[in-house]
């Protein structure tokens, strides 16, 4: 997990135990530098106890978060009493801040419900969250309406809550690379790129006729390609490839991989069939495996949405991702799905990985025209499944979300492949034909849903269907 900051907002309210502030705040803050997070928060020589119950308080945090802007990723209220709601909501309206917010309330203990030690947290979080709405700001809650921090609930809530500050943060003014046209029978991957531009999510497009040309004025001892000659090597097996095909592949990664650096892409889709076989003589299979096992995602067929997709994962999990195809069934297991793709998968979630040629290619372009591709299972674990889509008929971004895992149950076939365990896969199915979604999904080897759904769907509004148990 990278590093994250947080605007920590303490509440208080004048006529409750100061006591239980002062104490509050030093746990949360000694919680908080323990997780290794950063914390932007007013002291108590700026505010009494350093807390928030007043406009000219708010006043304060709000300057003191425009202070810090470009590194606060989320804001954590907390509540050790009943805190000021106006002293809240204003101190975020005013700081200007779009960003997630976690809202936490200390408990009560019913041993300690006298003068000097009730809280009311409980009800204070209820008036917090009530002007939040008003001020039409919106928010996450943490499991348990009101929460100790030592509790391992709590722990969990704000390692999600920091995911989901990082895929917030990392699809703001996000750019995207379309390599290629569109392949032309897929039809399915078609998008809008205003759609896109309207969430400040931008596109840049490369034709293929320029990566060609760019990869002729290359000669074969170029040091820059000798050195991607031997990352591909280095990668994973490779029995049996020709050194043409390495050739190919390393001339091909050094001009992807300069434009993806130049323009400062997040995320890539290229047009991965049939013109690079036919007229270069490699599946790029493996130089998008390399660049997605290094967080560069890399989706198949110009899916600009499933890079998109892809992108979301890895910020959630900081973890490489992958996209597949829903492919097969599974015997006769309503609940078990298989999973392939010809060979971009990354090496991350794979084992017994190595470099061969793309059998399905091949009957059409010829073997000597298709190594390149990764061949290879999934390798059993936890998995989340995230597929996003343009409604461009409506104007919005459409998406599904689901957890699931990946199995060890015998199967023997080709390429990137592995087989998947979904509660009620059948309903899952209906909904992804019923509402015209594509046939790829990405998927990343950790359960990070909870953190995809409060990002996408609280804080950009995305349309979500989220896939429970």
């Amino acid at each position: 997990m990278k590093e994250i900051t947080l605007g920590l907002i303490v509440g208080n309210r004048g006529f409750f135990p100061d006591n239980l502030v002062s104490e509050g705040r030093k746990e949360m803050l000694r919680f908080l530098e323990k997780k290794g997070i950063k914390v932007v928060t007013l002291t108590p020589e700026d505010t009494k106890l350093g807390s928030v119950e007043s406009f000219e308080d708010a006043q304060k945090c709000a300057n003191l978060f425009k202070e810090h802007s470009d590194c606060i990723d989320g804001i954590l209220v907390t509540l050790p009493n009943f805190g000021d709601e106006k002293g809240i909501a204003n101190a975020i309206r005013l700081s200007g801040l779009e960003v997630p917010i976690l809202i936490h309330a200390f408990p009560d203990s019913s041993d300690s419900m006298n003068l000097s030690n009730r809280r009311d947290s409980f009800c204070g979080k209820i008036s917090a969250c009530n002007n939040l709405i008003q001020y039409d700001i919106p928010f996450s809650l943490t499991t348990f309406h009101t929460m100790g921090i030592v509790d391992n609930f709590f722990q969990n809530d704000i390692d999600w809550f920091m995911k989901t500050c990082k895929v917030i943060k990392g699809l703001h003014n996000a750019r995207l690379g379309a390599i290629g046209a569109r392949t032309g029978p897929f039809n399915t991957v078609r998008y809008s790129e205003k759609i896109l531009e309207s969430e400040r999510i931008s596109v840049e497009t490369l034709d293929l006729s320029e990566v060609f040309g760019q990869i002729s004025k290359l000669k074969d001892d170029d040091k820059k390609v000798l050195e991607k000659i031997k990352e591909i090597k280095e990668y994973c097996p490779a029995p049996g490839v020709p050194e043409h095909s390495f050739l190919r592949m390393g001339k091909f990664a050094y001009i992807i991989e300069k434009w993806v650096n130049e323009n400062e892409l997040n995320a890539v889709a290229l047009q991965c069939w049939t013109s690079i076989e036919e007229y270069f003589g490699i599946v790029p299979c493996a130089v998008m495996s390399m660049m997605s096992n290094s967080l560069i995602p890399n989706a198949c067929e110009v899916d600009i949405l499933g890079a998109l997709s892809m992108y979301i994962l890895q910020l959630a999990s900081d973890t490489p991702s992958a996209i597949a195809d829903w492919n097969n069934n599974y015997n006769n297991d309503p609940n078990r799905v298989v999973l392939f793709h010809c060979g971009n998968f990354p090496k991350y979630i794979m084992k017994d990985m190595k470099i061969g040629y793309q059998e399905i290619i091949s009957e059409s372009v010829g073997k000597e025209n298709s190594y390149g591709a990764c061949q290879g299972r999934i390798k059993a674990s936890p998995i989340t499944f995230l597929r996003l889509s343009t409604d461009d008929v409506n104007g919005i971004i459409r998406s599904y979300l689901v957890e699931g895992e990946t199995t060890d149950d015998p199967l023997k076939t080709f390429g990137g492949y592995g087989v998947a365990k979904i509660d009620n896969l059948q309903l899952l199915m209906q909904y992804i034909c019923e509402n015209g979604f594509e046939h790829h999904v990405a998927l990343t080897q950790s359960y990070v849903s909870r953190a995809v759904y409060e990002a996408i769907y609280k804080y950009l509004g995305w349309d979500v269907y989220y896939h429970r148990p």
